[in-house]
């Protein structure tokens, strides 16, 4: 059924050998085609709702006695009321802002809960917007957008994923933009997709 919603939202939590388990700040998603498109952290929601996102993904680890990564997706009602509505037992593409923008990378705390170190602090370092790369922004199958501006930004980070044939909406790698503010942020990772996608539409 069709369940009519303001925003989706994520959380990535973490928990480890000892029982022990954190959360990140939740992440605002769009998708384009039905993709995850960008992600925005911290989530433009209430407090009273990031701590809500946060403690139902904790309740959900805790309850499966999970250990590793976890992500909790979430629709966002208009009354303020949050549905999970789907859940990934790895590290996640709305994760991916924290390679660059929190303390502990999910693939470090990942790394750490199942060898059984103490989980890394999931400290957000910056506002950041996750930028998916699909197929769509190379000009040509083997051909990849132009990184210079991406480069001149300062504070844009690229990453690949080694894939070498770019197809339609192949995840072919993200860039995280961090920013003074999540608009900031989300405004330069918008206006290089825009292009990018201008360009290999030739």
């Amino acid at each position: 059924a069709w369940v009519p919603f303001e925003k989706e939202l994520s959380v990535m939590a973490a928990r480890g050998a000892d029982g022990v388990t954190v959360t990140y700040d939740p992440a605002e998603n769009r998708h384009r085609h039905h993709i995850l498109d960008v992600s925005i952290v911290p989530a433009r929601v209430s407090p009273a709702v990031a701590l809500e996102a946060a403690a139902i993904a904790r309740r959900v680890a805790e309850a499966l006695d999970y250990r590793g990564i976890l992500g909790v997706e979430f629709f966002l009602k208009a009354d303020g009321s949050l549905l999970v509505n789907e859940m990934a037992p790895r590290p996640h593409n709305s994760g991916h802002h924290t390679l660059d923008a929190c303390a502990t990378s999910q693939f470090e705390q990942q790394l750490r809960a199942v060898i059984g170190l103490p989980l890394g602090s999931t400290r957000l370092l910056s506002p950041v917007t996750m930028l998916n790369l699909l197929g769509d922004m190379w000009p040509e199958e083997m051909t990849p957008p132009d990184w210079q501006p991406l480069f001149e930004d300062g504070e844009a980070s690229l990453h690949l994923y080694g894939k070498r044939h770019a197809r339609g909406r192949r995840k072919m790698g993200h860039a995280n933009f961090l920013g003074p503010t999540v608009e900031d942020a989300l405004a330069r990772a918008e206006a290089l997709k825009e292009r990018w996608l201008k360009e290999a539409q030739g």
